[in-house]
C-alpha cells in the first residue's frame, strides 16, 4: 500500500523524522552533532523554515518546524541532507546513502497536540534510557526550551510563548509539563501520525474523508 501523500501547509508546525539506512548511526562524534545543527541553522533560516524543537539521537533525528511555503521543509531536507552526508561520508571515510529514503512528516494542525509533539521529540533520549531528564542530553532543544539557553536555531512557537508573559514564567511552566510522562495512548498517536505522514490529533482516515 502506497505511503499516504505528504500534507505540508504554509505556518502549520510539522513533525519531522528522518531515520538512517537500516537504523544505522547517523552520528559517531560530537563534531558530527555539531555539524549538523549548524547545517540545520543555516538551511532552516534559508529556506524559510521556523525550527521549535529538535533532538538527534544516535540514528534519527526528529524536528518540529513550522514552514514559510508548502515547499520550504522538501528543500530544506534536501539541501541539510546532501550538505550533511557529504561531510558525513569525507570525515569517516565511507560512501553511499546514509538516510533512509524520504523523511517522515506529520502536521500538527491541532494547537492542544503542539506541546505534546515537543515534548514527545525531547523526551526521547529519556525513553530510549539515555539519561534521567531530558535537560542532562546535550543534542535536543530542551535546555533552551526549559531553561533559556541561547540556541539561534530555535524560533519560540506561539503555543510555547502563551505559557508565560515573561519568559522566566514560559521556562518555568514548560518545565513543569514534564514533570509527568506522555501516557502510553498518546506516544502512540503521535508515532502512528509520523509514521503514516499522517496530520496529528486528526483520525486516521481524515485525509480520505475531506477533513483537511
Amino acid at each position: 500500500m502506497p505511503r499516504p501523500r505528504r500534507v505540508v501547509s504554509p505556518s502549520i508546525p510539522l513533525h519531522v523524522i528522518q531515520r538512517g539506512n537500516n537504523r544505522s548511526p547517523c552520528f559517531h562524534l560530537q563534531n558530527d552533532y555539531l555539524i549538523y545543527l549548524d547545517a540545520l541553522r543555516e538551511c532552516a533560516f534559508d529556506t524559510g523554515c521556523a525550527v521549535h524543537a529538535y533532538v538527534l539521537m544516535s540514528n534519527h533525528v526528529h524536528l518540529l518546524l513550522s514552514p514559510d511555503t508548502t515547499d520550504s521543509v522538501s528543500t530544506m531536507m534536501q539541501r541539510l541532507g546532501q550538505r550533511y552526508v557529504q561531510y558525513f561520508n569525507r570525515r569517516h571515510a565511507r560512501t553511499g546513502t546514509l538516510w533512509e529514503g524520504r523523511f517522515r512528516s506529520s502536521p500538527v494542525q491541532d494547537e492542544r497536540y503542539f506541546l505534546i509533539c515537543q515534548r514527545y521529540i525531547e523526551l526521547n533520549p529519556v525513553r530510549a534510557n539515555m539519561v534521567d531528564v531530558p535537560a542532562d542530553y546535550p543534542w535536543s532543544s530542551h535546555q533552551t526550551n526549559a531553561f533559556g539557553r541561547e540556541n539561534a536555531l530555535i524560533t519560540p512557537h506561539p503555543a510555547y510563548l502563551g505559557l508565560g508573559k515573561a519568559a522566566v514564567l514560559r521556562q518555568a511552566a514548560y518545565r513543569h509539563l514534564f514533570n509527568d510522562a506522555l501516557p502510553e495512548e498518546l506516544l502512540d498517536e503521535v508515532r502512528k501520525a509520523g509514521n503514516s505522514n499522517r496530520p496529528l490529533g486528526l483520525a486516521p482516515n481524515a485525509m480520505d474523508t475531506g477533513m483537511l
